[in-house]
């Protein structure tokens, strides 16, 4: 990997000194930005913006060009993936995102082939772009999780609860085991392509991981991202001074997991809002550091509001390496952009108390 003029955000999920806690917005390139809804207007589609190199570049840029952010993250989709597989993907306005062609019986997943990464060369030559324009950053790469894509495959899109995925993990679990393993190989696949790209971070959502208890989220959720960091770190374990690639993993309500998510080989925890930092430190222990967990309606209140959850959030969390701050979910597209210049630059002021 090469030197980066800021690299708060490597140092943190390394657990090294540090003069500021990082900052960076799940989602911050956005609908809430007006240079994105721009950009957006000339695409015609999300998905030509995602498929179009030049303008996922721009939007990638966006958030870094505007705020002292501390990383920015490829615009892409978690579901570029069913796409790739031919199951006709669309999204639609105020509805999100439909598959023409689910996946529900046996028949339907022999259908899918091997994942052809050239249909996904767009999220790679965009990375490419963003990284000879942004020199100085890091960049993230992600994927969904395979439970988390799964769910989509299998329910034809989202539904409160994605109740066809819960009723297969009931009804016919080989069928699920299946799909899910062999979309682990695909996302580590996808994955691996965007290192080579030139990622600097891999990161999974596991959106929907929190729908689960504890028991099915270690059966149909973590053991698949196990397999995938743990091949991620067996493959590139001579990066970043043999430390490997840095992997975020972030379940949605996933609080109640912390020690079972550590065991995946993650360097990096996201928490959201259901938890305190200093209980989620606590539960770590110095193994992995933690992102999080401003809850993003705090970025619809006031810039004096902000920067008290900022202190309140730097506070729990204590003093040291470690954290990584975000918000505990996406931020939204009615936030005004400059509450997320207030947002950045009261993390990057406050939190040199703590690295002293």
């Amino acid at each position: 990997m090469s030197q980066l003029k800021n690299d708060r955000l490597l140092k943190a999920i390394w657990r090294k000194p540090i003069d500021a806690t990082p900052i960076w917005i799940m989602r911050q390139a956005g609908r809430y930005l007006p240079e994105y809804q721009a950009t957006r207007a000339r695409a015609g589609s999300f998905m030509r913006l995602c498929k179009t190199p030049e303008l996922a570049c721009e939007v990638t840029l966006q958030p870094v060009q505007r705020y002292a952010l501390d990383a920015a993250i490829i615009f892409s989709d978690i579901l570029t993936i069913p796409d790739a597989l031919g199951l006709g993907l669309e999204f639609l306005d105020n509805h999100g995102p439909i598959i023409r062609r689910p996946i529900r019986r046996e028949a339907d997943l022999l259908q899918l082939k091997t994942l052809d990464l050239e249909r996904l060369s767009y999220v790679y030559e965009t990375i490419q772009m963003v990284r000879k324009e942004l020199r100085h950053l890091p960049l993230i790469g992600f994927c969904g999780s395979p439970w988390t894509v799964a769910a989509y495959m299998i329910e034809g899109g989202a539904q409160p609860g994605f109740p066809t995925i819960m009723r297969m993990r009931e009804e016919n679990p080989e069928l699920l085991h299946n799909l899910l393993n062999l979309l682990s190989k695909f996302i580590f696949a996808h994955l691996e392509a965007q290192i080579h790209a030139g990622i600097h971070v891999a990161m999974l959502f596991d959106t929907w991981g929190g729908l689960l208890n504890t028991a099915d989220y270690e059966t149909f959720s973590l053991y698949y991202i196990k397999q995938i960091f743990t091949q991620l770190k067996r493959t590139y374990h001579h990066y970043n001074d043999n430390k490997g690639v840095p992997c975020i993993l972030f379940t949605k309500g996933g609080h109640r997991w912390i020690k079972q998510m550590i065991e995946t080989e993650c360097d990096v925890i996201g928490v959201d809002w259901e938890i305190s930092l200093q209980e989620a430190r606590q539960q770590v222990d110095d193994q992995v550091a933690i992102q999080g967990n401003m809850h993003p309606q705090y970025l619809l209140q006031s810039p004096e509001v902000i920067r008290d959850e900022v202190l309140n959030i730097l506070d729990s969390y204590g003093y040291g390496s470690g954290h990584l701050f975000n918000l505990g979910h996406g931020i939204t597209p009615d936030v005004p952009p400059e509450h997320v210049s207030a947002l950045v630059d009261a993390v990057h002021e406050l939190s040199r108390l703590y690295h002293q």
